[in-house]
């Protein structure tokens, strides 16, 4: 196994901290994933690229890494998209799912070990709401049930922030049934025409904050390695996923708590909720999965990220030079130490990228970008324009060298611009034979 000195900023204490792992024969990840209710955008994209390279890592040092990522197909967004559309959630959240997981698959990332549907995990939502119930940490009103914040002390640990700022920063929700403002709800009254499910309270639905604390325990116990999601997640998803986990189980849940920033269009977070966003299906029309991966790792994942064209197509361009430089090449067994070093630096891909310019063999560089889920391609699959497969153009090809070898240079000219014009081809005529690039 690879010795190298692993260390991630930790939101928890707000510094950066070596990583060790509470169990080094089995890291355990979980990752919010997405609420789906709608296809996701770039901004969404982001926490699934950066810790797709996280596990990546991990996987490069541990023998075993456990990586779970949830999907939240009960929420009140998912309720209203459905009542609009006239079908029921299940056939949103599953149309919604597949595009989602279409989505990842062209961004290169990883599927996760266990992918738990909140819907699936009712019995364990309504298991620690009695435990909560039991210790005194949440009281039942007007058929809610709700967490008293103010019976957990350490509220407001992971933000840093106190209540009276939460309140002052926060979107919370007043309601005369609650003993504070900043108490939250765990479970809620269903009527006849929202989905639900039978309770001791009546029939109703979760929270959304219990749904991650349930489903996280249910895979990975009750403390684990690593929570990781976006900045927006910090509060307040995550500092009441810590609080009711800890009131619960008497564990701090995970011991890392990593988080990407913002991606931002116009000097504006990314959002769905402002309109400024761009959503993959869109994206993906004309750009590559790929190129889009590693638009979104030349900036420090913890840094806010502006989106924009050209940081696609510098990234287009990079990835041209990279498949050049391997070729059809196979992998190294080992990826460059300098390469490992910078990544296991608090995931500094930027400076992680910058060693790859660096690196002449063809191998070591291929290895090295596949860490970041780069170059999983080969040069000609990688060049291959749209419409026009490697038979065709390697007929083409075969053709023109018969015209030349004929002295039919008009016919050969007639291929080469042919293949430029309609394929966007470029051909190289080498010692080694003819090689073509897209235009």
């Amino acid at each position: 196994m690879p010795q190298t000195k692993i260390q991630f900023h930790n939101t928890l204490s707000r510094k950066k901290e070596p990583f060790t792992p509470i169990d080094p024969k089995n890291v355990r990840v979980y990752v919010c994933g997405p609420t789906v209710y709608d296809r996701i955008h770039i901004g969404n994209a982001r926490p699934i690229v950066v810790f797709d390279v996280l596990v990546r890592l991990l996987r490069y040092h541990y023998p075993k890494v456990t990586y779970v990522r949830n999907i939240t197909d009960v929420d009140d967004k998912i309720n209203t998209r459905a009542a609009e559309a006239g079908i029921g959630i299940d056939a949103l959240t599953q149309e919604t799912i597949k595009q989602f997981h279409a989505d990842c698959e062209k961004l290169g990332a990883l599927a996760p070990d266990a992918e738990p549907r909140a819907t699936e995990h009712i019995e364990e939502m309504l298991a620690m709401i009695e435990a909560l119930l039991a210790k005194n940490h949440a009281y039942e009103a007007e058929g809610h049930i709700l967490f008293d914040v103010a019976s957990y002390p350490d509220y407001g640990k992971l933000s840093g922030r106190s209540i009276d700022e939460m309140k002052a920063g926060a979107r919370v929700e007043v309601a005369p049934y609650k003993k504070s403002p900043m108490d939250f709800v765990l479970w809620k009254p269903s009527d006849a025409k929202t989905p639900g499910w039978d309770s001791p309270w009546g029939r109703g639905r979760p929270g959304w904050h219990i749904e991650c604390s349930a489903m996280s325990r249910k895979h990975l116990g009750t403390e684990f390695d690593i929570h990781g999601g976006g900045v927006d997640l910090v509060f307040p998803h995550h500092e009441n996923e810590i609080c009711q986990s800890h009131a619960a189980h008497g564990k701090h849940m995970a011991r890392f708590w990593l988080h990407n920033g913002y991606v931002m269009m116009g000097g504006a977070k990314m959002a769905k909720s402002e309109g400024n966003f761009i959503d993959m299906a869109t994206l993906l029309e004309t750009r590559k999965g790929e190129v889009i991966r590693l638009a979104l790792l030349q900036t420090h994942y913890r840094k806010p990220l502006e989106f924009s064209h050209s940081i696609l197509d510098e990234a287009e361009s990079i990835l041209d030079k990279f498949y050049r430089a391997v070729g059809d090449a196979e992998a190294a067994n080992e990826a460059d130490a300098d390469f490992i070093s910078a990544l296991a630096d608090d995931l500094n891909t930027p400076a992680a990228l910058e060693r790859l310019h660096k690196l002449a063999d063809a191998k070591i560089l291929k290895k090295s970008a596949n860490m970041l889920g780069l170059l999983q391609n080969t040069e000609s699959q990688w060049f291959r324009p749209k419409g026009a497969d490697d038979d065709t153009i390697t007929a083409l090809i075969t053709k023109r060298e018969n015209a030349r070898q004929s002295r039919d240079f008009a016919t050969a000219d007639k291929i080469r611009d042919e293949l430029e014009e309609e394929m966007n081809i470029i051909l190289e005529d080498t010692t080694q034979g003819t090689k073509w690039r897209r235009k």
